[in-house]
């Protein structure tokens, strides 16, 4: 039991500790989260020789994880289409928008959730 002139160092302590939970599972979000973008992309990327899809990677950068395509040239052309060289239009092939709307969704439940504990 802490003294009335130890509360403030208590409350400080004890804070701490909270914070640092949060921040692991945190941490821990990232890291599954971003595996499991990974595996979502590859599996609704367009495949029409399947090097696009089996480009989809991530690599730790500090505290965080940036998730690519080794192939970076058509990921913007595929997901909002461009135009042809003869004329006319390539449609847009929406997949990385519901992966990362999905994603951001995911992690916000578990901050939701760690918070809480």
């Amino acid at each position: 039991m802490a003294k009335i002139k130890d509360l403030s160092k208590e409350i400080t302590k004890q804070l701490a500790l909270y914070s640092k939970e949060i921040e692991e599972e945190m941490q821990t979000a990232k890291n599954d989260l971003s595996k499991e973008a990974v595996s979502l992309l590859r599996e609704k990327s367009p495949k029409k020789h399947g090097e696009y899809a089996q480009g989809w990677t991530r690599k730790k950068v500090g505290n965080d994880y940036v998730i690519y395509n080794k192939k970076y040239q058509l990921t913007h052309l595929l997901e909002n289409g461009h135009a042809k060289k003869g004329g006319g239009r390539v449609p847009a092939r929406p997949h990385i928008r519901p992966v990362e709307e999905q994603i951001i969704d995911e992690y916000l439940d578990r901050t939701a959730k760690a918070i809480k504990q």
